[in-house]
């Protein structure tokens, strides 16, 4: 862990074949980072731009897209959890990621048996299944626990979600042979993205709102105690050159929780930032700052519900331009 007195975990939020024979082991042998997190965008960005990919992507013609996507991909995490596995084998984590397909995020049984194949065929320990946080996803999550298969719960804003989350995680565990490491995966920075322009203007401060919201959320999970079961924080990485690049993983530094980044603002939080807790903030001051983002006429609920849709949207733009260029 990264800081083991607090059991924090600091991953990196980045996965491309060519940094994980090089920086990712430098990472990992520096105790920087214990784990990593990919999602279809990460995998975008390496497939489509980085030379690593070309010699395997030629090899694959008479595969399917979404086959070819599957075997690159697939190749990676799998180099990844191998790297990883020593510090699995010693109980730190080493975990690395991989999301099922976004186009089933309304799909119980096919995310299922998606969950279930990639596992398998990947046929590592140490990887988490990635599942949105969607009525059909929480099916899906108790299912795979039930399986003893680790689970990411991804693209979460509001409490609810992440409730139903970890109940799913339990009842997946009561199931089956008992729990699995899980986590709850909660976006920030893009909460703050999203008002804060009106909230300068009105008078109220920025850059709280997705950390008050995370803390918020942080407080639920913790509350439950739902056994392997951490938060995990993600979108952590800022857009606005006003804030330090590490202030997200500072202000959400928490005891019995992950922050998964980009491999910049992990550089800039070892070097620069405060390794001391930040949280629990208490009900009080997050209940006086969402009161003011309420009077500016901001309806937070409706903030959080486009920026799931939004994000799920994304995911699947992400996929489908990979498909379209395989």
């Amino acid at each position: 862990m990264y800081i083991n007195d607090l059991k924090f975990s600091l991953w990196a939020d980045f996965i491309e074949r060519d940094y994980l024979d090089k920086e990712f082991r430098e990472l990992i042998r520096s105790n920087t980072i214990n784990g990593a997190t990919s999602n279809p965008a990460i995998f975008k960005n390496a497939i489509l731009n980085s030379p690593a990919y070309k010699e395997q992507i030629a090899s694959l013609n008479e595969l399917s897209p979404k086959q070819k996507y599957e075997a690159v991909a697939i190749f990676d995490i799998k180099k990844a959890a191998d790297i990883l596995r020593p510090l699995y084998d010693k109980g730190d984590d080493g975990y690395v990621s991989i999301e099922v397909d976004p186009f089933l995020c309304d799909d119980t049984e096919g995310t299922i048996s998606e969950g279930k194949r990639l596992y398998a065929e990947i046929a590592r320990p140490n990887v988490m299944i990635k599942v949105p946080a969607t009525d059909a996803g929480y099916v899906a999550m108790e299912e795979l626990v039930a399986c003893g298969i680790a689970v990411n719960a991804t693209l979460i804003f509001t409490k609810d979600q992440a409730i139903s989350c970890a109940k799913a995680f339990e009842a997946g565990a009561k199931r089956g042979n008992g729990a699995v490491d899980t986590v709850i995966s909660v976006f920030v920075s893009r909460v703050d993205r999203a008002i804060d322009d009106k909230l300068e203007k009105a008078g109220v401060d920025v850059a709280l709102s997705g950390i008050y919201n995370s803390a918020d959320i942080y407080n639920a999970v913790e509350k439950l105690g739902i056994e392997k079961c951490r938060t995990l924080f993600a979108s952590t990485g800022v857009k606005d050159d006003s804030l330090p690049p590490h202030y997200y993983i500072e202000n959400l530094l928490a005891y019995n929780s992950v922050n998964t980044a980009p491999l910049d603002t992990i550089e800039a939080y070892v070097s620069m930032g405060v390794k001391e807790k930040a949280l629990p903030i208490s009900d009080e001051i997050i209940n006086e700052h969402f009161s003011k983002v309420k009077d500016t006429g901001i309806n937070i609920d409706e903030v959080y519900e486009k920026q799931i849709a939004d994000g799920l949207q994304a995911f699947k733009d992400a996929f489908q331009d990979i498909l379209e260029n395989l």
